[in-house]
């Protein structure tokens, strides 16, 4: 069709503006997958350095302490900017907005890889993250302009596998470049596709206009108030288990900065004329609760990537490189359960799909509560097998029923909203996973070593045998050898306590999807999303 066959209303002179309505299958399917690309090295960094912080710290001379920060400036200034993409993106168009975000972002992962130091390397993290965090939402939102109808079922499936199959495959995909070239290649290995996606999305993405007038009427105050909400936020949640929260200073102080903050926030946002975030979408049943389900799949996807390779690594002693193939079937069994929820999502109400979804991660979480000390990949096979299928099942219909409801207009400004809580859900979830982990070990081992008495027969013949057999090594000095044999009874009875709480963390979370099943049928059902026309997208 040709300009002049349009009505005048559609026409933007002197720009190159193409209805999405206008465009191939084709071109749709291949600007979506290019912007996808974009969209899954963002969330593949979250968790890509996780296994191989002791590498980085060993390689900039840094602390465990310092060496944290490679991870909390990345989450950090991405959960900051995930909310203000919608109004990056009415001013600066989808276009330029992911064009800048992925040559942003690909020259912040060069700088990652060749940093000097620990604070270089802190800096660049930020500003990888803050960069490459806009990209994340922008997919929502083209997604439904590109793929009306029953087509945004495939899509929304795509887009659920990617954004828990990124952090999921990060450990394993670190760990294996970690061991087999070094710790700078967890960076460089951004560089081709951050190319690739800055060259073909300008090229190829028109489908909005810029409208930098926004700027003049920008609620500048309430950006500040978000920017020190969630940034801390995010650093209480990070620090808080390692500090024992409000024991800590910096962390009581950060959190009564985001209280504080977050408070005005949400006035901010409801009295300003031009708000930052759009939380009048709250008042849509569905937004709201999927929210609510967001949230709670942030908790199942982050926390179980921070408990298993954890796991794995204190209490069976793993390198980065086995932790990595230990999960990697979650991510397997997700990529195979996508075809499976595509046919099934023409056929059957997405709210019994999410309800089904909730509840098989809600049980694969309670499948990992039999955890024992011996468990390696074998063992861990099942439930994430279970975790993986299940995973598909609760993030797709969830973007399908929350954000396929809204108006073209509320599309781009509550999309963020929307990511933001699966991040912040992860936060929180990974934040008091961490308190569990601390605050369940010392009680469990309490109560296992009030059985450690004389009468525990078990316990006598093992520091009697270990005992001698140290004292024989150490040319017959029997107190050498019950000290020896006393400390491996307590390295063992530390290792068991360990591993309970890893059962506890895990029961947390099922309780977590329990609640979250039981909230599904309060959604609506809702009509097939029409494609959008140009001017209102």
């Amino acid at each position: 069709m040709t300009a002049a066959a349009l009505p005048a209303s559609r026409i933007a002179p002197q720009r190159a503006i193409v209805p999405p309505a206008e465009l191939s299958d084709a071109r749709k399917i291949f600007v979506f997958a290019t912007m996808g690309v974009g969209f899954f090295i963002a969330l593949l960094d979250i968790q890509i350095v996780s296994a191989s912080l002791a590498d980085i710290g060993g390689g900039l001379s840094a602390s465990p302490d310092e060496v944290a920060w490679v991870q909390t400036s990345y989450l950090i200034a991405e959960i900051i900017v995930i909310p203000l993409s919608g109004f990056l993106s009415r001013v600066m168009s989808t276009r330029w907005l992911f064009c800048a975000s992925a040559v942003g972002f690909t020259i912040a992962s060069l700088m990652c890889g060749w940093a000097w130091d620990i604070k270089s390397m802190i800096v660049f993290r930020a500003l990888q993250g803050f960069l490459g965090g806009s990209m994340i939402p922008t997919v929502y939102t083209t997604a439904f302009a590109f793929f009306p109808g029953k087509k945004i079922i495939a899509a929304a499936a795509t887009l659920g596998a990617l954004s828990s199959l990124a952090p999921t495959l990060g450990p394993t995909v670190g760990g294996w470049i970690t061991d087999n070239y070094s710790w700078h290649w967890l960076f460089f290995v951004n560089l081709v596709p951050g190319v690739f996606v800055a060259i073909v999305v300008p090229l190829m993405v028109r489908i909005d206009e810029p409208n930098p007038s926004l700027l003049k009427g920008a609620d500048y105050f309430g950006m500040a108030l978000m920017a020190m909400f969630l940034g801390c936020l995010e650093y209480a949640l990070e620090e808080g288990p390692r500090w024992n929260w409000f024991e800590d200073d910096t962390v009581r102080t950060t959190a009564l900065i985001s209280a504080a903050s977050g408070i005005g926030f949400v006035w901010r946002s409801l009295a300003a004329a031009q708000p930052v975030v759009d939380l009048t979408a709250l008042k849509s049943r569905n937004f709201a609760l999927g929210c609510f389900f967001s949230f709670v799949t942030g908790i199942g996807i982050f926390a179980t990537i921070y408990l298993t390779p954890l796991f794995l690594s204190r209490v069976r002693g793993f390198s980065a490189l086995e932790i990595g193939e230990a999960v990697f079937t979650t991510g397997v069994f997700q990529v195979m359960a996508i075809p499976v929820y595509t046919l099934a999502a023409r056929h059957i109400d997405l709210r019994w799909l999410l309800m089904f979804g909730l509840a098989m991660m809600g049980l694969s979480m309670l499948s990992f509560t039999p955890i024992t000390h011996e468990w390696g990949w074998r063992e861990l096979l099942l439930p994430q097998t279970f975790r993986g299928f299940a995973q598909q099942f609760a993030v797709a219909p969830t973007v399908t029923l929350t954000l396929g409801g809204l108006r073209p207009e509320k599309l781009k400004l509550a999309s963020g909203l929307f990511n933001l809580m699966r991040n912040l859900g992860g936060a929180i979830g990974i934040a008091a996973c961490g308190t569990v982990l601390n605050d369940r070990a010392n009680l469990h081992f309490l109560r296992l070593a009030e059985h450690l008495t004389a009468g525990n027969a078990a316990m006598q013949n093992l520091v009697a045998g270990v005992g001698a057999r140290d004292a024989t090594l150490f040319g017959g000095d029997a107190a050498h050898g019950r000290t020896a044999a006393l400390k491996q009874l307590w390295s063992l009875t530390w290792r068991e306590a360990q591993t309970m709480t890893y059962a506890d963390a895990f029961l947390l979370i099922s309780i977590c999807f329990a609640l979250a099943t039981a909230c599904v049928p309060l959604m609506r059902k809702i009509a097939a999303p029409k494609a959008p026309s140009s001017d209102g997208h």
